[in-house]
């Protein structure tokens, strides 16, 4: 490789991409240029962040560790999305990680942005070592309540898995059905790995469905406010009235059907 000196700008900052040797940092570092001593705080900013980041899923994975070390090797992170919606059904899924896995970003589905998860939802398929979706349908929900339903879901994410869990971290709620060793966590999907796998992939599946439902009926904007109550949702409802995939014993789809 040509001295720092002899190199431009750019030639650096490609070389920057490919894992740089503290003697090229060094090299860097003494270089007079305003350019290069930019690239060197903008690499150590990337380092930073990257030991961060490798902090977080450590932390992540306390939950974890502690049962891997007590002998609970398949561990089963559950968690739903759809409890608030008012039309569609609550999935919920169950998600077992291997112990090394690489998921860089890996938290809450809440807290990530549309694109990040559904990257990682591909990547969790790919690496889980199994995942089981369930779902309660509008129906289900009416007639057992969105707790019920929700805890029917999770149930039935468990019993779609391969294998059998050997422990269950469940985001807030416990499943005593399963004759499962259990744990409930509450803020689970940002404090457990496998809770957090589990909640994007019931997030996207949903998302996914809904999108799906949105061709049957799209009077409601389906595909867009995946059934939560938006303005133009509640809009749609008052104007068309409520349609089979509406939760009836939520109060704003029962107020207008008792109307219609």
């Amino acid at each position: 490789m040509k001295k720092i000196s002899q190199m431009s700008i750019r030639e650096v900052g490609e070389a920057f991409e490919n894992q740089p040797s503290e003697d090229f940092l060094k090299a860097c570092a003494q270089d007079p240029r305003q350019g290069i001593q930019r690239l060197v705080v903008r690499h150590h900013k990337y380092c930073e962040a990257q030991r961060a980041e490798a902090k977080r899923l450590e932390l992540l994975l306390m939950e974890e560790r502690n049962l891997w070390e007590s002998g609970y090797l398949h561990i089963a992170g559950i968690d739903e999305a759809g409890r608030g919606p008012l039309a569609g059904p609550v999935m919920a899924a169950a998600c077992i990680l291997p112990a090394r896995f690489e998921l860089p970003g890996l938290n809450d589905s809440k807290q990530l942005t549309v694109s990040k998860r559904e990257k990682l939802f591909a990547e969790i398929k790919e690496q889980a070592l199994g995942y089981g979706i369930g779902s309660a349908e509008p129906a289900e929900i009416d007639a057992l309540n969105i707790l019920q339903a929700t805890k029917l879901a999770m149930k039935r994410a468990v019993e779609s898995l391969k294998m059998r869990p050997h422990f269950l971290l469940i985001d807030a709620l416990e499943l005593s059905e399963l004759k499962i060793p259990q744990r409930g966590i509450i803020n689970g999907d940002a404090l457990s790995a496998s809770i957090a796998a589990a909640s994007i992939l019931a997030k996207v599946t949903r998302d996914h469905w809904m999108t799906e439902l949105h061709e049957l009926y799209p009077q409601y904007g389906f595909a867009r406010n995946k059934g939560y109550g938006t303005r133009d949702h509640l809009d749609a409802l008052k104007r068309f009235g409520p349609c089979p995939l509406h939760r009836r014993s939520f109060a704003p789809v029962f107020q207008e059907a008792s109307v219609g």
